[in-house]
């Protein structure tokens, strides 16, 4: 007798993401399709059902639009796997608003680097100033870091499986503050361990985010308003408000387009712009 679709699914999840993470995302999005949708068999989804799992994330579920969103895209992306193709059209997909990206207030940072000690703050300013993501940072190696160039790269990782978002490597210049901050942070790192921040038995270090949030509050500042990834689209918006093209950031943020980075970039008001605003129409 053939297995319902929901069991046979690990398979066919793992040939479209390896990351734990992402895989775990997938799975929560196939199990409120299950919930919501009882058929056995992918073949006999209808556009109906999809309509109706949209409502289920948005009523049963509570979840936001762009999770409503991912999710659905999720589902769409396992039955083409499938083999199974044109059920909705273009109006059919949930719609959600782009928020405005959130990047880190100066003076927060501030207060939170100074209540930082010496090995969080390397930690934290590590994001900052290279703009990497989570895994990104938890597998850089040793390596990948060229610290008389002042540079770092995302590399492939084959000994530990792991392997940079879209299989994109690329090299991102840092500032000779992070550059003094590594060395004096390799002079007293393991030396048989190649990972720049492990923990114990030289593997990955795992809660950045819970540490990034213990800081938070150490700082009296509000645990809920840090997060990440928040590092790397401050990162990308200093930049280009400092005036580095978009090309150059996008290659350094690892976007295959334009389109991706623009979507880090928060508008800019401050007081230099609000004078420009009033010089044009003077």
């Amino acid at each position: 007798m053939e297995l319902p679709w929901w069991e046979q699914s690990s398979n066919s999840l793992k040939k479209l993401t390896k990351k734990l993470k992402t895989y775990s995302a997938y799975s929560t999005a196939l199990r409120y399709f299950q919930e919501s949708c009882h058929k056995l068999n992918v073949q006999d989804v209808e556009r109906t059902d999809l309509l109706k799992f949209a409502a289920f994330l948005r009523d049963e579920k509570e979840q936001s639009p762009r999770s409503v969103y991912n999710k659905f895209e999720t589902v769409m992306a396992f039955l083409k796997a499938q083999g199974v193709r044109g059920l909705v059209r273009k109006n059919d997909w949930p719609r959600y608003v782009e928020e405005e990206p959130e990047i880190y207030d100066k003076d927060d940072l501030d207060r939170f680097f100074a209540a930082c000690d010496e090995e969080e703050r390397l930690w934290y300013e590590f994001f900052l100033m290279t703009g990497m993501r989570e895994q990104e940072v938890m597998y850089v190696y040793w390596t990948d870091l060229n610290l008389a160039h002042a540079a770092a790269r995302v590399t492939h990782k084959p000994d530990r499986g792991w392997t940079p978002k879209a299989y994109k490597e690329r090299e991102i210049p840092i500032p000779e503050k992070l550059v003094r901050q590594l060395k004096a942070w390799k002079a007293k790192s393991d030396r048989t361990c190649g990972l720049v921040f492990p923990t114990s038995g030289c593997n990955p270090k795992m809660n950045f985010l819970d540490d990034l949030k213990a800081v938070a509050e150490r700082a009296g500042l509000d645990a809920q308003h840090f997060w990440l990834h928040k590092f790397r689209a401050t990162f990308a918006t200093w930049h280009l408000w400092a005036g580095v093209d978009l090309r150059t950031v996008q290659n350094w943020m690892g976007h295959t387009d334009m389109e991706s980075t623009l979507r880090y970039l928060k508008p800019n008001r401050s007081q230099e712009v609000k004078a420009k605003v009033n010089h044009t129409f003077a």
